[in-house]
């Protein structure tokens, strides 16, 4: 197997850069945060406060803007989004 050329790998830096740097925007604009511990809320409506750092999961599945993680509240696995904290449901 060949190593990809050195113009490919940056190009392949550059996107993965770039998705961590929109995910980190949505983030802010939706919670006012840039990272760290963020409350979310899954599909049932339970909310709780989880880690939630741009480009890496630790506890969770990313899928995008949305993460499949455990609800500790319901007991159940879900897709979990961020809310600001101060959201109406």
């Amino acid at each position: 197997m060949t190593r990809p050329s050195r113009r490919k790998r940056a190009v392949i830096l550059a996107a993965a850069a770039v998705a961590v740097a929109a995910e980190s925007y949505a983030l802010k604009r939706r919670t006012g945060r840039w990272a760290g511990r963020v409350a979310v809320e899954c599909r049932r409506g339970h909310r709780f406060d989880t880690t939630w750092i741009p480009g890496v999961s630790i506890t969770s599945l990313r899928l995008g803007v949305w993460r499949l993680q455990r609800c500790p509240v319901g007991h159940h696995w879900s897709l979990v989004k961020p809310v600001a904290v101060g959201e109406a449901r």
